[in-house]
């Protein structure tokens, strides 16, 4: 029986992106080397746990989920956290940031200043700059702001991320523009609140840390992992927790948030993905077009 691995999932740092595996190991995903890995035969998916500790029912959770967890784990995970609005006291500094995924796709959202750019990275920004730096719920309070006065969103659906890669503009003075112009209404709204210092606008552009320039489109992303399947390509790029990979004949995308919760074995054979891929097409209102007429 081949050898087995679980995935935690993948890391993004300064240094770049790790897969990181239970016990410690990590292995870093090189664009221009081969990604190849499946799922045993009879394989089921199992909850992560939350917190540091193993899910007490090793409870089967849907292949689709990426979050990876049973609905118990779930509430204990989201139990102290940040982004699900359960902690009001945290005394560290936050940075208000706008972020940048493509054209028409600007949101804002808030990360704790000692983890750098490491949030930006995560979600996939093509390009961010900060707008301010305070307290916890002065940050909360202009993320609000934000979203009521400028109609900027706190979120951006993945596959509206995944689907615009191949097609951003060249320069990264195209990419820059539209956060230019709302960190300049942004820092202006007469509601700012008092304790959150304005921050400059400067641009970060990711492009090239992702590798999307000259990047080819995908046909679509993997959906779920099954048992069975598998996936080997070249990787092209690797962008927020999606790998962009020439797998065969085709540009697939896995979001390798779908991994954690699988044993996961070598891969085998030729190039190609035989887990279930969901076309991109018409996405979220984003329009790719197949032919001329």
């Amino acid at each position: 029986m081949a050898q087995a691995w679980r995935c935690s999932g993948l890391r993004w740092s300064v240094d770049g992106p790790e897969l990181v595996w239970d016990g410690g190991r990590r292995s870093v995903p090189a664009r221009g080397k081969r990604v190849a890995f499946g799922v045993a035969d009879g394989g089921v998916r199992t909850c992560v746990g939350a917190r540091g500790h193993a899910c007490p029912r090793r409870a089967v959770v849907p292949g689709r989920s990426t979050g990876a967890r049973c609905e118990e784990c779930g509430r204990l995970d989201r139990a102290h956290s940040v982004a699900a609005d359960t902690i009001a006291d945290d005394p560290r500094p936050y940075h208000v940031y706008l972020a940048w995924f493509g054209p028409g796709m600007v949101k804002v959202g808030i990360t704790a200043e000692e983890r750098g750019s490491a949030r930006l990275l995560e979600q996939g920004a093509v390009c961010f700059s900060w707008l301010g730096l305070g307290p916890l719920m002065a940050a909360r309070r202009t993320e609000e702001l934000l979203r009521a006065a400028l109609q900027v969103p706190d979120r951006i659906p993945y596959a509206q991320k995944r689907a615009v890669r191949s097609r951003l503009p060249a320069s990264e003075a195209e990419r820059a523009a539209e956060i230019e112009a709302l960190h300049a209404r942004a820092v202006g709204l007469a509601q700012w609140p008092e304790s959150l210092a304005r921050k400059p606008c400067e641009v970060v552009d990711h492009a090239g840390v992702f590798g999307l320039d000259g990047l080819p489109g995908a046909g679509g992303a993997v959906s779920e992992l099954v048992a069975g399947g598998g996936v080997r390509g070249e990787l092209l790029a690797a962008a927020g927790p999606d790998l962009h990979l020439a797998a065969g004949r085709e540009v697939v995308v896995l979001d390798t948030r779908l991994m954690p919760g699988w044993e996961i074995v070598p891969g085998v054979g030729e190039d190609g993905c035989t887990f279930p891929v969901r076309e991109f097409g018409e996405v979220a209102g984003i329009s790719v077009q197949d032919g001329l007429f």
